[in-house]
């Protein structure tokens, strides 16, 4: 029984697509540097959405390593614009759109999916408990 991917891997699969074409665009010099590290990061990313949708035991630490994971692509994404890799504006634009509604994706993920103190504690659907202020447990421990 296979279960089709969630729409943030699909993100991530499509924008690993668009960067090899982009980058496949760009001119020697950058092909193999700034071209070759936005390669890598595509790669990470994609990896990172597979590995946060298989792994339910540890989705919340797939999906915080994702959410750094995009934040350094769309670093990396800003310096190849700045050192003008890209043929056109409209090519970044069009691939930093991809990145920025991925980068969205995975902020709705990680909500529904909170790294808390007790998240694997908490039944599904039920909120983290709350512990005590430090008044208060200074009170019950004197």
């Amino acid at each position: 029984m296979t279960h089709e991917a969630p729409a943030i891997v699909k993100c991530a699969e499509r924008v690993l697509v668009e960067m090899e074409q982009v980058v496949r665009g760009f001119a020697r010099y950058h092909k193999y540097s700034i071209g070759a590290d936005l390669r890598a990061s595509t790669s990470k990313v994609a990896r990172l959405a597979h590995r946060a949708w298989r792994d339910h035991a540890h989705r919340a630490d797939w999906i915080s390593r994702l959410n750094f994971a995009i934040d350094d692509l769309k670093l990396s994404l800003q310096v190849a614009k700045r050192i003008e890799a890209f043929r056109s504006f409209a090519q970044f634009e069009a691939i930093i759109r991809l990145v920025s509604d991925l980068g969205r994706q995975c902020g709705g993920w990680q909500r529904k999916h909170p790294k808390g103190q007790n998240d694997q504690a908490a039944m599904p659907g039920q909120r983290a408990q709350i512990l005590s202020a430090r008044d208060a447990s200074q009170e019950a421990n004197p």
